[in-house]
This record gives C-alpha cells, sequence and structure tokens, in this order.
C-alpha cells in the first residue's frame, strides 16, 4: 500500500487540486443567478457525453468535442460577473479581521444608528463589506472614510440632506463611502410593495457576499439582505441578535444556517421607499 501512494502521489495532489477548484466553484456560484443555467449546461453536456459513448453515436461525440472549446469561451462570457466575484474573493481578507471588542463596539455603534433611524423613520441603506471589495460602488457616491456614529448615520440619511438618497458602504470600521448607487434585483419578489431601496439591497448581495441593512422610510421596518434574500420586519433585539449572528459566530455556521433561516422568514410590511436608483 505504502508503494502504491509512493508510485501514485502526483495522481492524488491532482485530484486534490480538482477537488478544491470544483468546489470553490461551486460556493461562488450557488447563491448566482447562472447556478441553475450552469446546472442545466453541466447535466445536458454529461448526458449527451455518456449517451454518445454508450450507443457509440459519432456524429453526436465528434460534435461534443468540437464544440468544448467554443462553450467554453461562451461560459466566460455569459458568467463574466460571477467569475469576477469569485476570483475577488479568492484574493481578498474578511473585513472583520480586528479583535473582537473592536468588532462588539461597531456592531452596537451600527445597531444604535439604525435603531434610531428607525424610530425617526429616516429611510436608509447600509451595505457591510466582507471580503468581495465593493470599491466599484464606492466610486458612485462620495467618498467619506469617516469613523460610524449616530449623530454621523443620522445627518447623512436626513432626508433634506444631499446625500441621503443612495446607500452608504461600511468598509472595515469606517464609514467609506454615501450616496452611492447599488445594482437593482431583478427577481420577482413576493412583496411588490417594497421600493428600489430594498430591491437595490437585495441586488448588491446577490453579486458579493455583503450584508445590507435597509431601513423602510414609511414604516421604519428593519431590514437585512443576505446572499440574495431578505429578512424583514426586525424588532430591535432581532436585529441586534441577527448581526451578532452573522459577525460574532463561527463561519461556518453562518453559511450553513443563515441562508435556512431567511428563506424561512417572509414577514413583509408595506413600504413606500422613494426609488434610490433614477431612471
Amino acid at each position: 500500500m505504502v508503494e502504491y501512494f509512493k508510485e501514485n502521489w502526483t495522481s492524488w495532489v491532482e485530484i486534490a487540486i480538482l477537488w478544491l477548484f470544483i468546489y470553490q466553484l461551486y460556493r461562488a456560484f450557488r447563491a448566482t443567478r447562472g447556478s441553475r443555467i450552469m446546472v442545466g449546461l453541466a447535466v445536458v453536456f454529461i448526458v449527451l457525453t455518456f449517451t454518445s459513448w454508450l450507443l457509440e453515436l459519432e456524429v453526436i461525440g465528434f460534435i461534443i468535442r468540437w464544440a468544448t472549446g467554443f462553450l467554453a469561451l461562451v461560459l466566460v462570457i455569459i458568467f463574466q460577473p460571477e467569475l469576477r466575484s469569485a476570483l475577488a474573493q479568492l484574493g481578498s481578507t474578511r473585513l472583520f479581521s480586528f479583535s473582537t471588542d473592536q468588532q462588539e463596539e461597531f456592531l452596537r455603534t451600527l445597531a444604535d444608528s439604525v435603531v434610531q433611524l428607525s424610530r425617526k423613520r429616516f429611510g436608509a441603506l447600509f451595505a457591510l463589506e466582507r471580503s468581495i471589495s465593493l470599491r466599484e460602488h464606492m466610486q458612485t457616491g462620495v467618498r467619506l472614510k469617516s469613523a460610524l456614529s449616530r449623530e454621523l448615520a443620522l445627518t447623512v440619511f436626513h432626508p433634506k440632506t444631499a446625500l441621503h438618497d443612495g446607500g452608504v458602504v461600511l468598509s472595515k470600521e469606517t464609514v467609506a463611502a454615501a450616496a452611492c448607487v447599488f445594482p437593482v434585483s431583478q427577481k420577482e419578489l413576493s412583496d411588490r410593495s417594497m421600493g428600489l431601496r430594498h430591491r437595490a439591497g437585495i441586488g448588491l448581495t446577490e453579486e458579493t457576499d455583503a450584508v445590507t441593512i435597509v431601513v423602510s422610510e414609511e414604516t421604519g421596518a428593519i431590514s437585512i439582505c443576505m446572499d440574495g434574500n431578505i429578512e424583514r420586519n426586525l424588532s430591535e433585539d432581532e436585529f441586534r441578535k441577527r448581526l451578532e449572528e452573522i459577525f460574532l459566530t463561527d463561519e461556518q455556521d453562518d453559511e450553513k444556517n443563515i441562508g435556512e433561516e431567511l428563506d424561512g422568514e417572509d414577514r413583509v410590511v408595506a413600504t413606500g421607499d422613494r426609488p434610490l436608483v433614477s431612471d
């Protein structure tokens, strides 16, 4: 057995590398809109290849071999946003790399700010940068690079200020930019009363691993968006608890449980948010 492993260790290394690549590819695509297309194409390709080999269909086999290279190029073009996000995720680090005390202090300040905005019914949209950079979206707004505080949040999202009609990007423990434009989700939502602020919050989480927080302008309802899902009408205590679950608990437990929790909750509150993104 030892001799077998010595002679074939390169094969095991190749298997490990391929497994790691396929797993990372799956993680990158599983929460995207192109995941179903990718799965469908893979199933069709496998079925046709197996059928042509089993029944010795030479013409179909030739067409599959000829089209493989062309199909690979087409897939790169179709899934360019997903591939870019996956590469960015591999080459970046998590947002909260500072100490636990700093994490707790930052999250406490953020929670207090959101609660104050909710009580005053100031419409708000926060995006918390994680492993995928939001620099592209920061460039659509106004750079601030300021420490987060309740006073700053209330000032930025006050209805009569110039920066209120947009999203705020939080990078590390600072307010990186305000009045940013986020991509709007195109998927059909269960509640058509949700405005563009909520759709922008969902849309950003469909393309990145960011977590967005939305405060309804009409009702003051607090929502959290993650992985293309939205959890709405959170109480103050529930909102603080969700922040701790997302950022202070084990990352592996988050990835397994948070998606199920968000999918299982659909408590919709009618909103009248003004459009975040103009025509």
